[in-house]
C-alpha cells in the first residue's frame, strides 16, 4: 500500500507525462528500456543515503518518453510535452535519474567510480533473481542445517548478496576470484547451480566438488573457493594475479577476505609484494562489522580498511546496494588492467546470521540492530523499489519470480537429500589435476586408495 501511494504521488508530481505514460501503457517495458539511477555510497555504515525528491523529479521530467502504437512520439523536456498520444500506446521509458548526496571515500586517488550508474531492465531482473535466489538457498541451508541433514562448519551469505553479485557483473567470465570460507553466494554467481551448491553441503556425489569439499571449499572455473584458514586466501589471490600477469592475460583476480581476517600479518605481506610486482590484484575487504562475535571497533585500532593498504590506493563503498558495488569494481577493475598495480575496497556489508551455523549472532548485537539493517539497507529491497518506483518491473512480475525461485530451490534441496553420497573408493580421486593415477594411503598403512584426476 505504501509503494502504490508512493507511486500515486511520483506521478501527481510529475504532472502531464507521467499520466500520459500510465494511459497508454498496454504492453511490457520494452527490452531497450534502461533507468538511469544514483549508485548509494556512504562511508558511515549506520547512515543511510537520502534521495534529493527535486533532483529525481527535475531528471523525471528531462527524460524522453518514445510512445509506439499510435505512431506518434512524445517527448518531455524542460519546456514540456510535444507531440501527442493518440489511441492505443505503448509507453518506453529511456532514461531517469536519481540524485545520491554523498560519494564514496577514496584513498589516493584523484577520482573514483562514477556516482550514476545505467541500469537496464533485463539487467535488474537478473540481479534481482541472482540475489533472491542467494537468499532463498542460504535461508534452506539454514533449515537442513538444523534437521542435521547439513553437517560440520557452515557460514551463510544471506545479507550481503549485493557484494558478489555486483563484483561478478562487473567482471569478465575469464577473471579470477578466490575468497573465504563465506563461500556459496560466490559460488553461485560464477556460475555452479543451485542443486550442486545444496548437494556439496549434504555431502553428495553430484555437489560440485563430488561431495567431498562442503561448506568451505566449493570450486568450479576460474574460482577457487572457499578457503578454511582466515586469511589464507588473499596471498593465493596474488599468486592468481602474479601468473595473469607472468602469462600476459589481461585478467584480473578479486581476493576477498573478512574484517576479522583484515588483521592478519599475511596480509600485509601480500599488499606488499603486489604493489612492488603491480600486480592485476584488486584486494576486496567485506566488512560485516563483525568478525566471529568481535566487533570491528573492540578488533582495530583503525576501521578504515580501504586505507590499509598504505602505498595502495583504496575506496570504500556501500556493500548493500548491487549498483554500488558494480561500479566501484568496473573503476577497481579498469585501473587493474591499465597496469597500475593492485587497488584495495572496502564493502560495508552486513550478514544476517551470526558467523556459523553454530553461533546465534545475539550475543554481541541486538535483534533491534538486525532488524533496522534488514528495514532500511537490506539489498534485494533497495533493488526491488528501485525497479518499482522507475518502471522498470511490476509488483507482480517480481512476485512471480520470487515463486519460481522458491520451486527451484525446493527442487535442489530434493536433489541433494536423495542423490547418493560418494563411494570410499573414490575418497582419494582429484587431489591433482591432469596426473597419472596414484596411490594414496588410507587411515593407516594397510589401507590405500587410487587417485584419479
Amino acid at each position: 500500500m505504501r509503494r502504490m501511494l508512493l507511486a500515486a504521488l511520483s506521478r501527481v508530481l510529475q504532472g502531464p507525462a507521467a499520466a500520459a505514460a500510465a494511459a497508454g501503457r498496454t504492453g511490457a517495458v520494452s527490452e531497450a528500456s534502461r533507468v538511469l539511477v544514483a549508485s548509494r555510497n556512504y562511508a558511515d555504515f549506520a547512515s543511510e543515503a537520502t534521495f534529493e525528491i527535486k533532483g529525481y523529479l527535475k531528471s523525471a521530467l528531462c527524460a524522453t518518453l518514445l510512445v509506439h502504437g499510435s505512431g506518434t512520439k512524445l517527448c518531455c523536456t524542460h519546456g514540456g510535452l510535444t507531440g501527442r498520444v493518440a489511441g492505443a500506446a505503448v509507453v518506453y521509458y529511456c532514461l531517469l535519474e536519481v540524485v545520491v548526496e554523498e560519494k564514496c571515500d577514496l584513498h589516493r586517488l584523484e577520482e573514483g567510480p562514477s556516482t550514476t550508474a545505467v541500469m537496464t531492465r533485463e539487467e535488474g531482473l537478473h540481479y534481482y533473481k541472482t540475489m533472491q535466489t542467494i537468499r532463498r538457498m542460504e535461508l534452506k541451508s539454514d533449515q537442513l542445517y538444523k534437521q542435521k541433514i547439513i553437517r560440520g562448519f557452515c557460514h551463510l551469505y544471506d545479507g550481503q548478496e549485493a557484494c558478489c553479485v555486483g563484483l561478478e557483473v562487473a567482471i569478465k567470465p575469464t577473471d579470477h576470484v578466490i575468497t573465504a570460507y563465506r563461500a556459496h553466494g560466490f559460488t553461485y554467481a560464477r556460475g555452479v547451480p543451485v542443486r550442486e551448491i545444496l548437494a556439496e553441503l549434504t555431502g553428495r556425489k553430484g555437489g560440485c566438488v563430488k561431495g567431498k569439499g562442503g561448506s568451505m571449499h566449493m570450486y568450479t572455473k576460474n574460482f577457487y573457493g572457499g578457503n578454511g584458514i582466515v586469511g589464507a586466501q588473499v596471498p593465493l589471490g596474488a599468486g592468481i594475479a602474479l601468473a595473469c600477469k607472468y602469462f600476459g592475460k589481461n585478467e584480473i583476480c578479486l581476493t576477498l577476505y573478512g574484517d576479522g581476517a583484515a588483521n592478519q600479518g599475511q596480509i600485509f605481506e601480500t599488499y606488499n609484494m603486489a604493489a612492488l610486482w603491480k600486480l592485476p590484484c584488486i584486494f576486496i575487504c567485506e566488512n560485516n562489522r563483525y568478525g566471529m562475535g568481535t566487533s570491528v571497533e573492540r578488533a582495530a585500532a583503525s576501521t578504515d580498511y580501504y586505507k590499509r593498504g598504505d602505498f595502495i590506493p583504496g575506496l570504500r563503498v556501500d556493500g548493500m546496494d548491487v549498483l554500488c558495488v558494480r561500479e566501484a569494481a568496473k573503476f577497481a577493475a579498469d585501473y587493474c588492467r591499465a597496469g597500475k598495480g593492485p587497488i584495495l575496497m572496502e564493502l560495508q556489508t552486513y550478514r544476517y546470521h551470526g558467523h556459523s551455523m553454530s553461533d546465534p549472532g545475539i550475543s554481541y548485537r541486538t535483534r533491534e540492530e538486525i532488524q533496522e539493517v534488514r528495514s532500511k539497507s537490506d539489498p534485494i529491497t533497495l533493488l526491488k523499489d528501485r525497479m518499482v518506483n522507475n518502471n522498470l518491473a511490476s509488483i507482480e512480475e517480481l512476485k512471480e519470480i520470487d515463486v519460481a525461485v522458491r520451486k527451484e530451490i525446493e527442487e535442489a534441496a530434493q536433489f541433494a537429500t536423495t542423490d547418493p553420497e560418494p563411494p570410499l573408493e573414490e575418497l582419494g580421486n582429484h587431489i591433482y589435476f591432469n596426473e597419472p593415477p596414484f596411490e594414496v594411503r588410507g587411515p593407516n598403512q594397510w589401507i590405500r586408495y587410487k587417485s584419479v584426476s
